[in-house]
């Protein structure tokens, strides 16, 4: 079951959020979230029009959510996806039906492109962006620092 987040998810969202900020290059930030910048982010995606959607009945499995890759007018519909999954919910096909509904939402609100920032060092995620028809445009090589360590970006683009 696929549906649009809301407050009431934001501590559910964050729970499952910062053990791959916390231990994991999935992500470039070391900082966890709070329920309370979690349900800043649903707010903020909601009022400018694009979304964020989660998965799972009594216990969240997993989110997407996307916003505009870039800031400016320029940009406007360029879009960028984050997406993390529970990993006893990985190859079950949650998070293809989670970013089939991000790109759903983004293709409807007039986007043009979806782009994916994969971290270098999470082939798993290269792997599942690849088939889902998205293509290695650029590699960033040392953009983000964690754990001591330089790591490349791998951005991913898929036109919608």
């Amino acid at each position: 079951m696929i549906r649009r987040a809301t407050a009431a998810d934001a501590a559910a969202v964050a729970a499952l959020w910062n053990p791959w900020i916390s231990g994991t290059a999935v992500t470039f930030n070391a900082t966890e979230k709070t329920p309370a910048d979690v349900a800043a982010m649903i707010a903020e995606r909601d009022r400018s029009g694009h979304a964020t959607f989660v998965t799972g009945a009594e216990t969240l499995l997993g989110f997407a959510s996307y916003a505009q890759f870039r800031g400016g007018t320029g940009y406007a519909t360029c879009m960028e996806h984050s997406i993390i999954l529970a990993p006893e919910t990985r190859g079950k096909g949650a998070g293809r039906a989670l970013l089939a509904a991000v790109e759903d939402h983004a293709r409807s609100a007039g986007a043009h492109q979806m782009i994916g920032g994969v971290s270098g060092e999470n082939a798993a995620g290269i792997a599942f962006h690849a088939a889902l028809g998205y293509t290695p445009i650029a590699t960033i090589r040392e953009a983000g620092f964690k754990f001591g360590r330089f790591m490349d970006l791998v951005l991913m683009q898929k036109f919608l």
